[in-house]
């Protein structure tokens, strides 16, 4: 494992500077789940809750997520991202919401913070808009799947 790049010589935090760094497409993949009742999972397919379609809302709110990344996590650099993607499936046999996103740019720093922050936001959504039926989900397995692009080249999760 290498050295912890956010802190200085005298452990201070600090935004790593970038500015000598090579501008490469850059690419990451981040996936996470919402564990359910298959009651929830059953309503959700069917549209049947009050505050409207909760697989397109938190479409929606993992994208926005991924914008605002570098206001919710300090020391993140703010970037101009060229693609979010985010998809949300529905695994009845396991009684989840999966969530897949990835994030890409030209740029001199990656992208695995945007969408581990995507896939966050995403997952946070399907809770909000579903707690009135099923305080008891669980938002698991929230991690980094691939990132490509940079020095540090390419990264595949197992």
């Amino acid at each position: 494992m290498s050295e912890f790049t956010h802190f200085d010589a005298e452990g201070k935090a600090l935004m790593v500077d970038v500015s000598d760094k090579d501008i490469t497409e850059r690419t990451a993949t981040a996936t996470g789940s919402v564990i359910m009742e298959p009651e929830t999972i059953a309503k959700i397919l069917e549209g049947g809750f009050k505050k409207g379609d909760v697989l397109s809302v938190a479409r929606l709110a993992g994208i926005m997520g991924a914008k605002r990344t570098p206001d919710l996590i300090p020391l993140c650099h703010p970037l101009a991202l060229t693609s979010v993607k985010v998809d949300l499936a529905v695994d009845q046999a396991r009684n989840a919401v999966d969530i897949t996103a990835t994030c890409k740019l030209k740029g001199r720093t990656g992208v695995e913070m945007e969408a581990l922050t995507a896939v966050s936001v995403a997952a946070l959504t399907v809770y909000d808009m579903c707690k009135a039926v099923d305080r008891g989900m669980r938002i698991t397995e929230v991690r980094l799947m691939h990132k490509a692009g940079g020095k540090s080249g390419e990264y595949r999760a197992d």
